[in-house]
């Protein structure tokens, strides 16, 4: 049986450097040989968790699934249904994008029952394994990375990814050239732009086989 895989892009920008390194995410799982279907959020019209806490009423039919019907709605359904799922956003101000935001909540919020599982934790409405990944595009070098702290900002998500469903990677790609490939139009007096060369020309293309790989490695694995 063919594998599917859902790739989100949850950046404004559908043809720059997140989705460039998405649809090579899609063309590893492609030649892998999963079906692959790749959503551009900002298509799309929604908003993040409404705690109208439909999904956590006594005797709830949405079995894990995000009640509040909008265009996120079929997205979600698709993400449950799925072998696995990809989500890349750029990040602004130490933080992914709100459109990553408002999926997170809506995808994850209404898996947890608050029902004690009797074991000190409490039980799932949806118990789902799947593979997941998560991309990260930013500016920042490896080194403010770590001087600002974003692995502590960005590592819950991952954390209760990989809780829920059993399996989450973080590719994070860092100096991102973020007016490729013409910085002039723009204020620009700050940025260290023979750094910025360096990236592309010696990190870019890594970081591209990077993505290719996570896509054809979360489809194949168990």
């Amino acid at each position: 049986m063919t594998k599917k895989m859902i790739i989100l892009n949850a950046s404004p920008r559908k043809n720059r450097n997140t989705a460039t390194l998405l649809k090579e995410a899609q063309r590893g799982a492609e030649a892998a040989g999963a079906e692959v279907e790749y959503i551009d959020l900002v298509s799309l019209t929604f908003k993040g968790c409404m705690s109208c806490m439909a999904c956590k009423r006594t005797g709830n039919t949405c079995g894990g699934l995000c009640a509040f019907k909008d265009d996120l709605r079929p997205v979600l359904e698709k993400i449950i249904q799925a072998d696995a799922f990809i989500m890349g956003t750029p990040i602004y101000w130490s933080n992914p994008t709100g459109m990553f935001r408002n999926l997170i909540e809506r995808l994850l919020f209404p898996m947890l029952s608050y029902n004690s599982d009797g074991k000190g934790g409490v039980k799932k409405y949806l118990d789902k394994k799947m593979n997941c990944g998560l991309i990260y595009t930013m500016n920042v070098t490896p080194e403010n990375y770590k001087a600002f702290s974003y692995e502590a900002i960005l590592s819950p998500d991952r954390n209760f990814l990989q809780g829920y469903y059993g399996h989450c990677e973080v590719l994070n790609v860092h100096g991102t050239w973020q007016f490729y490939p013409d910085y002039s139009k723009f204020d620009h007096s700050a940025v260290n732009l023979d750094e910025k060369q360096w990236y592309r020309e010696n990190q870019w293309p890594k970081d591209k086989e990077a993505a290719y790989e996570m896509g054809k490695r979360l489809i194949t694995m168990e």
